[in-house]
């Protein structure tokens, strides 16, 4: 071949040089050149690659030779694998009898055990296999409660706020469990910022199980690993993910064995899906290799899967989305306390969040007292707003708050809108928060609390007389305005009420004509601190108690609604269109979200507003008619929310938002200006009758502020009305002439003008005239109530806030005849004689008892004002018969409101002081009756007739007219007999009659009273005064005056 090669080259060499020489002919060679070449070409094409092919099928032969070699030692391999995997599998399935042998073993003998049958026991338990014997760790009970680490682990839970947990994620590959992990792991940290961490292949294959294959030797390893693994991160308090495939069930179940023996919480959790399905889904392309024959032993084809049997939950990831399963772990997590670090988890959590102070924190109790048992406690009374509070306290609205905020929680409230709570005792002074403020209390260990909102002061503003009352006291009884014993408070703390401090940090200014800081004004110098308890349940019996439910009673509702979220509305103002919007576009985002029925809860303000607020029974009625007619949702939960409205703005809000937390709403809505107010133009405001706070300040503090917890915030703009659809919506830019802002005002005026509905198309100059509601702004028989009230405001009927209504108590020892409600203005008692007229209480009832002698001091007095009743009941002198009637102010009926009456009070007939006559200083009379104030020891019900015994009489100054109090006792109440004189009236009870007297108006601002003299006359003086008075009756009515 090499001899062939050198011949062949010579005569290519001997070729070349020929094309050389032809080629020195250029010109006329260049066609017979082209012809040389060619021919060079063919023989290299020819006779050089031949013999390279022949070494080509040589190597070709060897390869092939080779290949045959290799695919019988393939084949012998494949058959040592499948040999291996099946005695591997043997093995396996004997480990698991042998695993379950043991299990029944012990079962066996436990019964036996508690049966105590010995020959039976021995037989059985010789009968059962004993298997080889397997290295087990050790667990005592000490690391049930201690862990590995020997610190305890339920407080180790407490101190982080959830429990440590596994949850094992099983299911073939394309099945979704690290889909649906990943998620998992994200809203469990972002969500509920609970410690989370996910164990998988991704973070697993790289480390500690590096050198691990797909053997069933090392998938039981793999699973032993992990299983380990999961258990500390759990014992240190992590919520593991662990997404392995683990087809075998005995593996699993020694992971379950495992955090059982430790006490920690393990939850298998079974991704059922169809085989087929992860074959489509194939994410990892595994069964597009299996398919190919490129790998073997794949999980569900050719390798067992043994399904769960009793799994804590089942994922079927074929038929549910990726919420919707997220949220069936979350459940069953939080079932279990593992979010809350608590046991008994109530079983509306977590559809609805736990309240501020966290799942440990309880409602404060009824009481086990009696109310009888509790009239017998000083007492302090309630003004209609600090009742209202009471209700907010004692119901669960306020929590972590049980009671009136004592000094130091005040103070947190003030500085920083929130207080410190310890539900799980870290500090070792879980009720610090229900002590008596220490300020010499200098330790550091109440900064281990957790801070919970708390915006807006709680407090019991109360008088010097009843501070002085109390004082040294125990056990207080609250009264409400209607004399009712409605809750005691314990263990009270009294500290200066610092008006202008608290004033300035909650509203952020002082204007003496704001509604709720005029009546923090006129309150009492003193607050009142300590925990409360209810006796009964408030009600006000107005009609709307039916709306007034618990927060216990609305989770109930709640749940048995099927909710899967809850959304809340606060308002105070009649529903329109503009607020339908944000409530269904708050349904919309939460559908959007994955809930399938979320519910919205409208929750009307109760409690105290300004006088030009809108009644709440009027509200109450159009809320009804506006669900009715379809602008809410027909399962809408209507509920009263109890608490008072005290215009606070940005401050106030985050309390509006806190008590709907504290019921359990996942979702708050606010839009624009909420709980804002104008300025009045009383001096020293910087910007008379200006906004008090940012319209948009309120809705953004709400958005960014802290502890909204679990809670999250549907914050919505100003909305518009739509001229084009006749609906209310954000308004668009390119189109601003078709839209309509309709102020509440406007609302009001046209409603006072009865406007009727706009046609269809509304006209261009709808804003200067207004001569129409325009359609679809609200509900017509909602519209119709607007037009109701405005046109007729001042109408008595109304009933503008929660105001407890009671029933009065009246004399039954003679005959009566009510007409109206009581507790309102129409209210009146008239007096019946024996023949069923009419007869006037001032001028038909004698003066003087039936023998008496008018000289003696003894005379007749009708009660009007029973003891501990705080109505103002007083004989009407312009109205026929003379009824007792409720005196009013602004049409509104009138309350003792500087403190529970300890007297019963009332007037002696067939007196007059005459207007036209006047005392020695020149002070004309007051033109009524003579009032009387008996202190004997027991109530005396209204229109009792009842003959007194008179001690003496105090001259009050009022408004430049002498008002006499003439004070007296029951002449057959036992202190009678022991009574003469003042001085033989106890001395505490002399001083409590001159601080009434003075004091009782400046609990409605007005100033004080003034008293001739702080010593009481004597009865002389009395008489002589009863005698004058009973002569200028007798004057009057025969010159027909009176």
């Amino acid at each position: 071949m090499v001899r062939t090669n050198q011949q062949g080259n010579s005569k290519m060499n001997h070729i070349v040089r020929r094309a050389k020489i032809v080629a020195t002919n250029r010109p006329k060679m260049i066609l017979f050149g082209a012809l040389i070449v060619g021919g060079l070409l063919f023989h290299l094409a020819t006779r050089v690659p031949s013999a390279h092919r022949l070494e080509l099928e040589k190597l070709r032969a060897q390869v092939s030779s080779h290949r045959s070699v290799l695919a019988s030692k393939d084949a012998m391999l494949r058959e040592k694998e499948n040999k291996i995997q099946m005695l591997e599998d043997k093995l396996h399935e004997a480990e698991a009898k042998l695993y379950e042998a043991k299990a029944a073993r012990e079962d066996l003998q436990k019964k036996l055990d508690q049966a105590s049958v010995r020959q039976i026991r021995t037989k059985v338990v010789q009968d059962v296999p004993t298997p080889m014997p397997t290295p087990q760790p050790v667990y005592t009970p000490d690391d049930r409660k201690f862990g590995s680490s020997g610190i305890d682990l339920v407080k180790r839970y407490h101190s982080i706020g959830q429990k440590g947990a596994t949850l094992w994620m099983t299911g073939f590959s394309g099945s979704g469990k690290s889909t649906i992990g990943k998620r998992l792991e994200e809203v469990l940290i972002a969500d509920y910022r609970k410690h989370t961490y996910r164990l998988d292949g991704d973070n697993l294959r790289n480390g500690l199980n590096s050198g691990l294959t797909m053997t069933p030797g090392d998938r039981k390893e793999n699973v032993r690993r992990v299983g380990e693994v999961s258990a500390l991160f759990a014992e240190a308090g992590v919520i593991t993910v662990a997404s392995l495939i683990s087809p075998y069930r005995a593996d699993r179940d020694r992971v379950r064995d495992l955090h059982v023996k430790k006490g920690l919480p393990f939850f298998e959790v079974f991704v059922d899906v169809p085989i087929d399905e992860a074959k489509s889904r194939d994410p990892k392309g595994v069964y597009a290799k299996w398919k190919s024959g490129e790998i073997k032993g794949l999980t569900g084809l050719d390798a067992p899967y043994e399904k769960p049997n009793n799994p804590e939950i089942v994922l079927r990831s074929d038929k549910m989305s990726l919420d919707e399963e997220v949220r069936e772990i979350i459940k069953a997590l939080a079932q279990a306390g593992v979010l809350t670090a608590t046991e008994n988890t109530p079983k509306w959590y977590p559809t609805l969040i736990p309240p501020d102070g966290g799942m440990a924190w309880e409602a404060p109790k009824m009481s086990t007292y009696s109310i009888a048992a509790a009239n017998d406690f000083p007492k302090v009374l309630l003004s209609d707003i600090d009742l209202q509070w009471v209700q907010c306290i004692g119901e669960g609205w306020a929590a972590p708050l049980k009671g009136f905020m004592r000094e130091g929680v005040l103070l947190q409230t003030l500085h920083y809108n929130s207080m410190l709570v310890d539900p799980f005792d870290l500090t070792g002074d879980a009720n610090f928060a229900q002590k008596q403020t220490d300020y010499d209390d200098y330790s550091t260990k109440l900064q281990l609390g957790d801070r919970v909102d708390m915006s807006v002061p709680i407090i019991l503003p109360i008088t010097a007389a009843s501070k002085e009352m109390i004082e040294g006291k125990k056990t207080i009884t609250l009264v409400a305005p209607t004399g009712k014993s409605v809750a005691v408070l314990t263990d009270p703390e009294i500290y200066d009420y610092r008006k202008e401090e608290v004033i300035t940090r909650v509203f952020g200014g002082i204007d003496p004509e704001h509604p709720y800081i005029k009546e923090m004004l006129k309150s009492g110098p003193y607050l009142l601190g300590g925990e409360i308890e209810l006796l009964e349940r408030i009600r006000y019996n107005d009609g709307m108690d039916n709306y007034r439910l618990t927060p216990a009673e609305l989770r109930e509702r709640f749940v048995a609604a099927g909710a899967d979220a809850v959304y809340a509305f606060q308002t105070r103002n009649p529903t329109h269109a503009g607020h339908a919007y944000l409530m269904q576009d708050a349904g919309r985002q939460l559908n959007a979200m994955g809930y399938k029925k979320p519910l919205l809860w409208l929750t009307p303000l109760g409690g105290w507003t300004k006088s030009d607020d809108m009644p709440l029974d009027v509200r109450i009625n159009q809320h009804k008619v506006v669900i009715e007619e379809g602008m809410l949702p027909a399962d809408t939960v209507m509920a009263i929310w109890p608490s008072p409205m005290i215009y606070a703005g940005p401050t106030e809000v985050q309390w509006h938002c806190k008590s709907r937390r504290n019921v359990g709403a996942r979702f708050f809505i606010t839009g624009r200006d909420p709980a804002g107010i104008k300025r009045s133009k009383a001096p020293g405001q910087m910007t008379p009758g200006g906004d008090f706070y940012d319209g948009n300040h309120g809705r953004y503090v709400l958005q960014t502020s802290p502890g909204l917890g679990e809670m999250k915030i549907l914050s919505f703009a100003k909305v518009y009305y739509d001229k084009t659809t006749n609906k209310m919506g954000p308004p668009d830019k390119s189109r601003k002439s078709d839209f309509l802002s309709i102020s509440g005002s406007t609302m009001r005026a046209l409603a006072k003008k009865g406007a009727p509905p706009c046609p269809d198309v509304i006209a261009e100059d709808w804003e200067e005239t207004k001569p129409c509601i325009p359609n679809g702004f609200m509900v017509e028989n909602g519209w119709k109530l607007m037009i109701q009230y405005y046109q007729d405001p001042k109408n008595t009927k109304w009933i503008g806030y929660s105001r407890m209504m009671s029933e009065p108590l009246v004399a039954t020892d003679r005959q009566f005849v009510q007409k109206g409600k009581f507790g309102k203005p129409t209210w009146s008692l008239f007096f019946q004689d024996n023949k069923g007229e009419n007869i006037s209480p001032w001028h038909d009832l004698e003066l003087y008892p039936s023998g008496g002698d008018s000289d003696a001091a003894v005379v007749n007095m009708m009660v009007e004002i029973p003891m501990g009743r705080m109505e103002k009941l007083e004989v009407n002198k312009e109205t026929k018969d003379n009824p007792i009637m409720q005196d009013v102010k602004n049409n509104q009926p009138r309350y003792y409101r500087y403190g529970v009456p300890f007297f019963n009070y009332g007037m002696l007939p067939q007196t007059w002081e005459d207007p036209k006559q006047k005392d020695e200083a020149g002070h004309e009379g007051d033109g009524d009756p003579l009032d009387v104030m008996e202190i004997g020891s027991k109530q005396l019900p209204t229109g009792t007739v009842v003959k007194v015994k008179v001690l003496g009489v105090y001259s009050l100054i009022d408004q430049g007219e002498v008002d006499y109090k003439i004070i007296v006792i029951n002449a057959n109440d036992p202190l009678a007999k022991s009574m003469t004189t003042p001085s033989d009236i106890d001395k505490m009870v002399r001083e409590r009659l001159v601080d009434w007297l003075k004091m009782y108006k400046t609990a409605e601002g007005k100033a004080v009273n003034e008293l001739v003299s702080d010593k009481m006359a004597g009865p002389k003086e009395a008489m002589e005064i009863i005698k004058e008075t009973h002569g200028y009756w007798k004057a009057g009515r025969k010159q027909g005056t009176i």
